[in-house]
């Protein structure tokens, strides 16, 4: 009778390490409220963004903003964008009004 013996081969897996999500840093002018998220549409309202996201104050870095405060605003003019998943979503203004 003979034995033999079969030492098994040793496995190894790779793995990826997690990936790691950086945020583009969104620079606000100092007039806009602290939360660029939510942008004061009238006395006692504020206008809420819809989505999570990065907040864009300006259509493009070093133009002027959207808007500052003291601007009068018209129904469905763009405050701010989100970026939400690659996506720009523009954020209206739901009706005629001040910015505070």
């Amino acid at each position: 009778k003979r034995e033999v013996t079969v030492a098994a081969a040793p496995i190894h897996y790779a793995a990826a390490p997690a990936p790691v999500a950086h945020a583009a840093p969104a620079a606000a002018p100092a007039s806009m409220p602290s939360d660029p998220a939510t942008i004061v549409a009238r006395a006692g309202e504020e206008v809420k963004s819809p989505m999570v996201g990065t907040a864009y104050l300006q259509p493009a870095p070093g133009s002027d903003p959207f808007i500052k405060a003291g601007d009068k605003v018209k129904k469905g003019q763009t405050l701010l964008i989100i970026e939400a998943m690659k996506t720009m979503n523009h954020i209206p203004a739901p009706r005629d009004g001040v910015v505070a």
